[in-house]
């Protein structure tokens, strides 16, 4: 393995970034090896089982029948779910988790040794420089999991027929969640392993942490077994890198457990397609905020404005802001702009950019997008 001491950081980045977002299937026997090298380096015998799993919810599910929660799943409809898991898992026994062995201290340690040498003043631009690139999208998409996770609970209990949540719900939702966190990230500990690869520390303790990373999802340490995720079939993101698609789930594993998105904000799995035939009113009345919003943007903001007969609430020479107030939401505040480049056939688009709903002039708005102040605001020529 080449070390970050010998490549340029943004190859690093490059190559993380790329196993973070990764789909299609794992590549299994590489990620069993490394496994094996992660146990070895902590003193542990390999496991004798490796359990696959499609996805990461199927294994926390797995991980929470190992930790005894079983019958409480049951209660709350996930029958099918623990019976899948249990199947899974096979008749042998699985062990204590190993986790703290296996990833815990090895991470801590080698963080610790990181920081010492590049001290206090330079660990913070080395983390910006390389694992920090990653870390908001990365993180962002962990927690949309996790809380997927922990809402099969009340899909069990509806899917059981219980009109109203059941008292022990949300407890195993919790439960739920809880087995999340007793898994090795795979490849969505891609940011600090982009950190100690460019710092030359993949080497070692964390080398079967790396191979694992670039090969599989989420993972769950045993002592005698372990339990491996399958990467996501499907991952849909858009420009700024959150998770969006509007004719499907932006993010799907092998199993059909999935996630929906616009503009990286959960939605219905069939929300976008029921917005046929969408008007002014109906985005009005809609009374939860973040769908409105996105009806808005699908509905388009020209378009609504039009048909509501807005008023600008300020217009210069840098384009005209527009102001939509919506019910028990904060107003969504643009600033209308035209390109001053021209399109192929010699005419000028239209943008409408969103800007803080304190935007009180268009200069402020424009300038807002270019991250300055507006007396700062001063181009030479608009591009």
């Amino acid at each position: 393995m080449v070390t970050g001491t010998l490549r340029e950081t943004h190859f690093v980045v490059g190559d993380w970034q790329a196993a973070a977002f990764g789909t299609g299937p794992a590549d299994r026997a590489q990620a069993e090896a490394g496994v094996a090298s992660a146990y070895a380096s902590a003193g542990l015998a390999a496991p004798e089982r490796y359990v696959w799993v499609p996805s990461p919810a199927r294994g926390a599910v797995a991980a929470a029948v190992l930790a005894g929660h079983g019958d409480a799943l049951k209660a709350a409809g996930l029958d099918e779910l623990v019976e899948q898991a249990r199947a899974d898992l096979g008749e042998g026994p699985a062990g204590g988790s190993v986790l703290a062995d296996v990833r815990t201290r090895p991470w801590e340690a080698m963080r610790a040794a990181a920081c010492s040498e590049q001290g206090p003043e330079q660990w913070p631009r080395t983390w910006a420089e390389t694992g920090g690139l990653l870390w908001g999208q990365v993180q962002s998409l962990v927690t949309r999991v996790r809380a997927a996770i922990g809402e099969q609970a009340h899909a069990g209990s509806l899917a059981a027929g219980n009109e109203r949540p059941a008292p022990d719900q949300e407890q195993v939702a919790s439960l739920l969640r809880a087995a999340t966190l007793d898994a090795v990230l795979g490849q969505h500990d891609a940011p600090w392993l982009a950190l100690f690869e460019s710092l030359g520390r993949l080497e070692g303790p964390l080398a079967g942490l790396a191979e694992v990373a670039r090969s599989a999802g989420w993972w769950w340490p045993y002592e005698r077994l372990v339990i491996l995720s399958e990467r996501p079939s499907e991952l849909h993101r858009d420009e700024p890198g959150r998770l969006h698609r509007g004719d499907g789930p932006a993010l799907a594993y092998p199993d059909g457990f999935a996630l929906h998105a616009w503009r990286g904000m959960p939605i219905p799995p069939d929300f976008v397609a029921s917005l046929t035939g969408l008007t002014p009113d109906r985005i009005s009345a809609e009374a939860n905020a973040e769908l409105r919003r996105v009806m808005l943007e699908i509905f388009g903001y020209d378009r609504y404005l039009a048909e509501t007969g807005a008023r600008p609430l300020h217009r210069d020479e840098t384009g005209v802001l527009w102001s939509i107030d919506l019910p028990g939401d904060e107003p969504v505040v643009m600033v209308e702009v035209v390109n001053s480049t021209p399109e192929p056939d010699g005419t000028y688009r239209t943008y409408y950019l969103r800007v803080p709903p304190g935007t009180r002039t268009a200069r402020a708005g424009v300038a807002w997008t270019f991250g300055v102040d507006e007396a700062d605001y001063h181009p030479e020529k608009q591009t």
